[in-house]
């Protein structure tokens, strides 16, 4: 039987590249689910190609233009943020691909651990959010969460076969981003259209912008805590301007198990939707005899100090993951419109996590309430 996949964030990045997969493999997936937050021409498009049971147009102002150009299909339309988590609700689908962006993601992913659907997590910022919360649902629900970022990824391949092996530590690679060994006198002066030149990897402009500041790697830290059950000095960050080797597991005895590849984000999203086979492809491949080297460094924590904010808020749990998530999001969604400057976005962050109260363990309630606290208040910094 084919996989019935719901792809929540079908217009962006991860999910255009989910929909390429599917295509290839027409006879190991079927698109169940599209959701998207604005964009209805593409939605409408992906729609018509792939015929799903729903959409979801997020944006209600242009549910009548999504609701007239599918008039002629069978597939239901839906509107409003509400209704991705109905929608989250329903039995029809497989798996569900968690690619919507930022916090937005949390609810309907939460809804669909709660309806016992296999979670293909893109959206770090859930974990980030509210770890602890999603991370026991699903252990209750006995949800499989497979991750889709590439150094999750890896760490989740090596551990294969591993189960009975107590992990001494795991390594987080990143590139470094397009600013990897510049000084803070140099930053001052980026603009957006530099931040968004990532040197390996294609992804959406939120995503590189968190790489381009390490925001992504701390972000990932924090993930990593929680998808894997580990202690915060058991996660290690180095940059690998490469970007082959996506992350690596040190276990006790000393050895060290990495996952290698091309930067291609359709290989972990393949790997996520068809686990546990592997699937072939015909992706680029690795070729070690035109590879000068792989080189390894420690991050600049003292000029791209977001890593090192993403540390303490590891460190120190409760909300501080979540009041920081929600600087990041306003910092960087003012930054992409020239609002504030690219070491403006460390000031935002770091003048929020000192100013919204600190709970060490927050309900979910708690959680909302502290992201819509940050928001505010990182918005008062901006001006917005």
């Amino acid at each position: 039987m084919k996989k019935r996949i719901a792809i929540f964030g079908s217009t962006g990045s991860i999910g255009t590249q989910a929909l390429d997969v599917i295509e290839s493999n027409p006879d190991t997936f079927e698109v169940e689910i599209l959701t998207a937050h604005n964009n209805d021409e593409l939605l409408i498009q992906q729609a018509l190609k792939f015929n799903p049971n729903a959409v979801v147009i997020v944006d209600e102002k242009k549910y009548a233009k999504v609701k007239e150009a599918l008039a002629s299909t069978d597939v239901k339309v839906f509107a409003g943020e509400s209704s991705l988590e109905d929608v989250a609700g329903f039995d029809s689908y497989d798996l569900m691909l968690a690619a919507i962006v930022g916090f937005a993601g949390l609810k309907p992913t939460l809804k669909a651990i709660e309806n016992g659907k296999t979670i293909a997590l893109a959206n770090k910022e859930t974990l980030v959010v509210a770890g602890d919360v999603v991370m026991q649902m699903a252990v209750e629900k006995r949800v499989p969460v497979i991750p889709v970022d590439s150094e999750h990824s890896a760490i989740f391949q090596c551990l294969v076969g591993e189960s009975r092996n107590p992990i001494e530590k795991i390594i987080l690679t990143a590139s470094g981003g397009p600013f990897l060994g510049r000084k803070p006198n140099y930053l001052v002066n980026v603009k957006r259209e530099h931040a968004l030149q990532h040197p390996n990897w294609s992804m959406g402009t939120k995503i590189t912008i968190d790489s381009a500041t390490l925001m992504n790697k701390g972000l990932e830290m924090i993930e990593a805590k929680w998808l894997f059950n580990l202690e915060p000095d058991q996660v290690q960050v180095v940059i690998h301007p490469q970007s082959i080797i996506h992350s690596m597991v040190q276990f006790q005895d000393g050895s060290i198990k990495a996952q290698m590849g091309l930067p291609d984000m359709k290989l972990p999203i393949q790997y996520a939707m068809a686990f546990p086979q592997r699937i072939s492809n015909n992706f680029p491949r690795f070729d070690f005899t035109k590879s000068s080297q792989l080189s390894f460094e420690a991050p600049d924590l003292k000029t791209f100090r977001n890593l090192a904010l993403a540390t303490e808020a590891l460190n120190k749990g409760g909300n501080l993951p979540c009041i920081m998530n929600a600087a990041n999001e306003l910092a960087v969604w003012a930054f992409l419109r020239n609002r504030i400057g690219f070491l403006d976005m460390t000031n935002v962050i770091e003048q929020t996590m000192e100013k919204i109260t600190f709970i060490n363990e927050p309900t979910l309630e708690e959680y909302l309430e502290s992201d819509g606290e940050a928001r505010n208040y990182a918005a008062s910094l901006i001006q917005l």
